[in-house]
């Protein structure tokens, strides 16, 4: 089995718990839902979550954290300690993104294999090193960027590239939160790198997965201290004819505390989709839809209905990576540097009124 221990107990790293182990409403826990892999160890500051309080988890989706049985399950206090245990094959870094950089490197160094969730650092520099680290021990580094394992993402990246209906033409994505009072950890945007970072990222990898990679960005918005912190891009392509734009950011009102979507254009359809967290509520305005020969439809779509299930399949997906010792392009750590190139991109051509190169 995959040993796999947890560092960091904010929102993500509850997400990340709730992805892999099964528990009751109780608490209690009664296994794990990874096939060959579950959480073994915990690792957090806070002494009321080591034993078991996770009370005081919140996010902007999801169900807050609840009081749990931790008797079986390892905890330390310092992550140079838990680095340390041999029982422990798989570190899950999810610390705030200021940390990832040093904290991988060390368990790296100490023969753990790790996954960090996104983004990989702040800086693409940071990036290189962890790669250049992960090389030279021979251990695996992966960055779990979730969106393409969310259905009706994985729909519309599947569908892009067998071109079912036909050729890729053009896309707009959307991801805006508004402030993110319900985390301490996220208060500070500037540890962050900003919602150009934290929150855009996503876009920015999923459109290098199913869309391309674009030779230059172009991009108005919200500059703060160097952060991108609202952003509208349009990303160029060599070939004029493809059109995807993005908007992302952290400036919308209280109240509208997520939202994420797409219209993907294809030669034959076009797939459009819109959910979010409104005034406290989930709702999907527009189900992933199908338009295409006059109709619209809603496909039926693969993967769990529980709320982290995305998060349940990216863990399984790296679960088997380590036991075939070969990173997933999903979650190739090098993709999402490049990811995080073009955010940087994005701040430049934001500060210069021009595009920049990718």
């Amino acid at each position: 089995m995959v040993r796999i221990g947890i560092v960091g107990l904010g929102f993500m790293g509850w997400t990340h718990f709730s992805g892999a182990t099964k528990f009751t409403d109780a608490g209690r826990i009664t296994g794990s839902k990874l096939k060959g892999g579950g959480v073994t160890t915990i690792c957090a500051r806070s002494p009321e979550k080591l034993i078991g309080d996770w009370r005081s988890i919140q996010g902007n989706f999801g169900p807050r954290g609840i009081e749990l049985d931790l008797t079986d399950i390892g905890a330390y206090d310092n992550y140079r300690e838990m680095i340390k245990d041999p029982d422990i094959d798989l570190i899950d870094i999810c610390l705030p993104n200021d940390r990832h950089e040093q904290v991988a490197i060390d368990a790296l160094e100490a023969g753990k294999h790790v996954v960090v969730e996104k983004p990989i650092a702040l800086d693409p520099k940071s990036a290189d090193r962890m790669l250049a680290v992960a090389k030279k021990t021979g251990r695996l580094l992966m960055v779990a960027h979730v969106l393409p394992f969310f259905p009706e993402f994985k729909f519309a990246a599947e569908t892009i590239a067998s071109e079912k209906y036909g050729k890729f033409r053009a896309a707009h994505f959307r991801r805006v939160i508004s402030a993110p009072k319900w985390s301490g950890d996220m208060s500070d945007y500037r540890k962050l790198g900003g919602w150009g970072i934290d929150l855009h990222i996503h876009d920015n990898h999923f459109i290098s997965l199913a869309c391309g990679v674009p030779q230059q960005v172009f991009s108005r918005g919200i500059l703060e201290e160097g952060c991108v912190n609202h952003v509208h891009t349009q990303y160029v392509y060599d070939d004029a004819s493809i059109a995807v734009s993005a908007v992302s950011g952290g400036i919308a009102a209280e109240g509208l505390a997520f939202a994420h979507g797409f219209e993907i254009y294809l030669e034959q359809a076009t797939l459009i989709y819109g959910a979010g967290t409104l005034a406290g509520d989930w709702c999907a305005d527009r189900p992933l839809t199908v338009v295409a020969n006059g109709k619209a439809k809603q496909p039926k779509l693969k993967g769990g209905t529980e709320w982290c299930a995305a998060f349940t399949s990216e863990l399984q997906m790296a679960v088997d990576a380590v036991k075939s010792g070969e990173v997933p392009r999903l979650l190739s750590a090098e993709i999402a540097r490049d990811a995080l190139k073009m955010c940087h991109a994005e701040a430049k051509s934001i500060a210069s009124g021009k595009a920049v190169r990718v």
